[in-house]
């Protein structure tokens, strides 16, 4: 009974032990994603913004797309097929990357900072590659990515 006692309390340790270890190195990603949401519905202009960052006029949707955000601020976005529901073709030469993130600001209090990348530039089938160095705040709390036009619309934001 007392070697199993310490088998058990041996185990205990190593399974904290490899916990701690897990969840403090090894992957530097913040977040990775493989699926976004096209701007839609009520999320269709500045109404209802998603922390602050309002949607495009009208509806988009997308084929495919795949994403890092690594916790130094590098940020890639591989997005094909980013198009207007209505024609099926994107209108709009450059995507734009955001990251926006809960935090807490000078005072204590929890803020939210939105970073975004420079201009990147988009095919008329709505394929564009963003790969940039944005300065996350710190804490960097609940990312979320965006691709947007150059003037801060979403078209696409990660969750579904």
């Amino acid at each position: 009974m007392r070697n199993a006692v310490m088998l058990a309390a041996a185990l205990l340790c190593l399974g904290v032990g490899s916990e701690a270890r897990s969840s403090s190195g090894g992957d530097d990603n913040l977040l990775e994603f493989k699926t976004m949401f096209g701007v839609s519905g009520p999320f269709r202009g500045p109404t209802n913004a998603i922390r602050g960052v309002p949607g495009a006029g009208a509806a988009w949707r997308l084929s495919r797309v795949e994403g890092e955000l690594g916790a130094d601020g590098e940020l890639e976005i591989e997005v094909r097929g980013l198009v207007l529901v209505s024609t099926g073709a994107n209108p709009v030469a450059n995507f734009r990357g955001l990251v926006s993130c809960q935090s807490i600001d000078g005072m204590g209090n929890p803020s939210i900072v939105n970073v975004s990348t420079g201009d990147f530039p988009a095919s008329p089938a709505g394929d564009a590659e963003i790969e940039a160095d944005v300065e996350l705040p710190s804490p960097c709390i609940a990312p979320i990515v965006f691709v947007t036009s150059p003037n801060g619309r979403w078209f696409a934001v990660t969750g579904r």
